[in-house]
């Protein structure tokens, strides 16, 4: 049997024929291997997993990008509220503290003025008594014992005791009329 070529494609010698054969078996080659390529399921679905798997691991980068990005966001916007909130504390403690100052400044204002009007009343008391206590010592000096009569004198001339027992009093009275109005407001 003798095969015919087509007209124009024969070989013109052996080792032409050769060369066409090598290059058919080349050809055929190629094609046979796309064919098994197609007919691979197994390995085109790998591929495609491992092309997905490469996509999601993008996607996952790129998601906790944006959101370590949006966490240093409201970081930051809090620390802006925080800030803002600390700053309108600080001015209602600076405004509480001027009105607590204006209120000590004025309760010790009226202690004072109540110690000065104590104090006077006592030292009113007290020339009072020591008067009294001088027309008593006097009319008591002969009634008491002679060794006793040397020390009433004295306490008639030097009243200084008498006196300062009297400014104590006062003071003491002004120190717990000033505690009890802070007490009692």
């Amino acid at each position: 049997m003798t095969h015919r070529t087509p007209h124009g494609s024969g070989a013109k010698g052996p080792d032409e024929l050769r060369q066409q054969i090598e290059q058919t078996r080349h050809q055929l080659g190629d094609t046979v291997a796309q064919l098994m390529e197609k007919a691979d399921v197994k390995g085109r679905a790998r591929a495609r997993a491992a092309d997905l798997r490469d996509k999601a691991g993008a996607m996952t980068v790129q998601l906790r990008a944006s959101a370590a990005h949006a966490g240093h966001d409201m970081q930051d916007k809090a620390a802006r509220a925080g800030h803002a909130v600390q700053g309108g504390a600080a001015k209602a403690g600076h405004a509480m503290q001027g009105s607590a100052a204006k209120a000590g400044h004025a309760v010790q204002g009226s202690a004072v003025k109540a110690g000065h009007a104590v104090q006077g009343s006592a030292a009113k008391a007290g020339h009072a008594v020591q008067g009294r206590a001088a027309g008593a010592g006097h009319s008591l000096e002969g009634s008491v014992p002679q060794p006793l009569r040397g020390a009433l004198r004295r306490g008639m001339h030097h009243p200084g005791p008498i006196i300062a027992v009297g400014v104590l009093g006062a003071a003491a009275v002004a120190a717990g009329i000033a505690w009890r109005r802070q007490h009692h407001r």
